[in-house]
């Protein structure tokens, strides 16, 4: 069965998804797809302001100012999800022989080919996820997009997340991903003066990700 994919709160009208409603349901639906009762699927939203703490995060890594953080099941450390991003949860069965190497090489493999489509350079960095950008001589190695997965009955969920335009100063307020000798950017950064929306690079996003996670 083909991947499905569903825009929360990015059709018309528009709305922003609260994180812990979010992380109910991709369980509800993690059960269905591990229990063979619906294809692989990924849900596209964008949250409200949310620090979120994956499995390895250090205490000093948590925001300077005390801001509330939701402690989640994910692998990575801490991240910030807000207006402007998107987030990304593909629920789906690994292949055969797969692990959760692999899923996130897929990831990376999606976004990196949606940047390039944009006239982008995006990179993979050794011996850290996501997708990155290299400095440059004016700024430093920087990260465009974060992911953080957890796999149950050789099951993905949680996923990525693709600064699309977002407030950058929310990562000032932590040590993004746990990386305190890189930067973070977002596509608003890289190419300014176009019409961004989240939305639509979740469409054109897409494709790569059905190639993907469909291989």
């Amino acid at each position: 069965m083909a991947i499905t994919f569903e825009y929360r709160g990015l059709s018309e009208p528009r709305s922003l998804s609260e994180y812990v409603e979010t992380w109910d349901y991709q369980r509800r639906v993690h059960q269905e797809v591990a229990d063979a009762t619906r294809p692989g699927h990924v849900v596209f939203v964008e949250h409200p302001p949310v620090y979120t703490a994956g499995r390895r995060t250090e205490p000093h890594e948590r925001p300077f100012n005390g801001t509330p953080v939701v402690d989640v099941d994910r692998g990575g450390k801490i991240t910030y999800h807000g207006p402007g991003q998107l987030v990304g949860y593909p629920i789906v069965r690994l292949p055969d022989g797969a692990g959760v190497v692999d899923h996130v090489r897929s990831i990376e493999r999606a976004v990196i080919a949606l940047l390039e489509e944009y006239g982008l350079h995006p990179r993979r960095v050794e011996g850290r996820t996501g997708v990155w950008f290299a400095a440059d001589g004016e700024r430093p190695e920087r990260k465009v997009c974060a992911i953080g997965v957890r796999v149950a009955r050789r099951t993905a969920m949680h996923g990525f997340a693709l600064n699309v335009l977002p407030s950058t100063a929310w990562f000032a307020n932590i040590v993004p991903c746990g990386i305190a000798d890189a930067g973070v950017t977002s596509l608003a950064e890289e190419i300014p003066g176009r019409d961004w929306d989240v939305a639509s690079v979740a469409h054109d996003l897409q494709p790569h990700l059905a190639r993907e996670l469909d291989a």
